[in-house]
């Protein structure tokens, strides 16, 4: 970890973290030609929240083209572009922006490799549709010569003794014992009421969401960059992983909590959700509940039996 970096508001490639107060716009003019690795982000989904306008799809749409625009200027021949985005909503009907936003990665010559499913259990409830459980991550590549490390990310065997059962490899593991392959739906908690990395932001995404990106896309050293960067998490899941971080947030209100959160991070105090525990399930105790409770009963009708 960068323990002894300084946090720089102007970007230089001799820099390990840039946090930048202001426009994004305005950062990625100082960037030079592709030399940012990674470029994931969390844009406004125009629902007129405190930190973003409420514009018309139209005007929205155009005012993402220069973003990410600009982006695919500094994006590297063998780096990736991740767009996480939700639906915008107006008077009860949604319209999911990652169609909306596809042709301009398309326009500008970029390679869609994964149209990722990120899962999660919390959210606003809704009385006139099916409440909205699920977000998209959209993936491009410059080039089909990019950076794809699968193995630093790779989750547990759900059948981990699994064996070939014929053939020349029959009686030996079927599966990789470094894990699975991740797959394209990604199950993690969502950021809200008391999860450990809740912060004053009202659509603040997790770290392990960023981290499996950052680990699965970039080297270490690599410039990871967020134009959005809200209350820091992108830079915070890169310097975790020895890469440099970046991003521009226009709002005081969260670039002060960026930058408690990423020294909080370089002195190894930030509390996080490990990127690996498993998902929290009310269900177990009641299980363990119900299986003490069969034991109980079997113990019983053995000591009637006896009798």
């Amino acid at each position: 970890m960068f323990n002894n970096a300084k946090i720089s508001n102007k970007f230089d490639q001799n820099e390990k973290i840039v946090l930048f107060e202001g426009d994004c716009l305005d950062l990625l003019k100082t960037i030079p030609d592709e030399s940012i690795k990674l470029i994931v982000t969390s844009p406004p989904y125009n629902l007129g929240k405190e930190y973003e306008k409420n514009l018309e799809v139209e005007e929205y749409v155009k005012q993402q083209e220069k973003v990410i625009t600009e982006s695919n200027r500094v994006l590297s021949v063998n780096g990736s572009i991740c767009w996480q985005v939700g639906n915008y909503v107006k008077n009860g009907e949604i319209v999911p922006l990652d169609i909306l936003l596809y042709p301009i990665f398309q326009k500008l010559g970029l390679k869609m490799r994964n149209r990722i499913i990120w899962r999660f259990g919390h959210g606003f409830h809704c009385s006139k549709r099916f409440s909205g459980r699920y977000e998209t991550i959209i993936w491009f590549t410059k080039s089909d010569n990019y950076t794809f490390n699968l193995d630093s990310v790779r989750v547990p065997q759900k059948y981990p003794q699994k064996k070939y059962y014929k053939g020349p490899k029959a009686g030996k593991y079927s599966c990789n014992p470094l894990g699975k392959n991740p797959g394209d739906v990604w199950e993690i908690p969502n950021v809200k009421s008391n999860h450990v990395e809740k912060t004053d932001h009202p659509c603040q995404f997790p770290i392990a969401l960023i981290e499996r990106l950052v680990l699965s896309l970039t080297n270490e050293d690599d410039w990871v960059l967020d134009p959005f960067l809200g209350t820091g998490t992108t830079i915070i899941a890169a310097i975790r992983h020895e890469r440099r971080g970046a991003g521009a947030e226009v709002f005081s209100k969260y670039t002060d909590i960026a930058k408690n959160r990423i020294e909080k991070t370089l002195k190894g105090t930030l509390k996080t959700r490990p990127m690996l525990k498993p998902i929290y399930d009310p269900n177990i105790k009641q299980q363990i509940l119900y299986a003490k409770e069969q034991q109980e009963h079997s113990k019983q009708s053995s000591l009637f039996g006896n009798l």
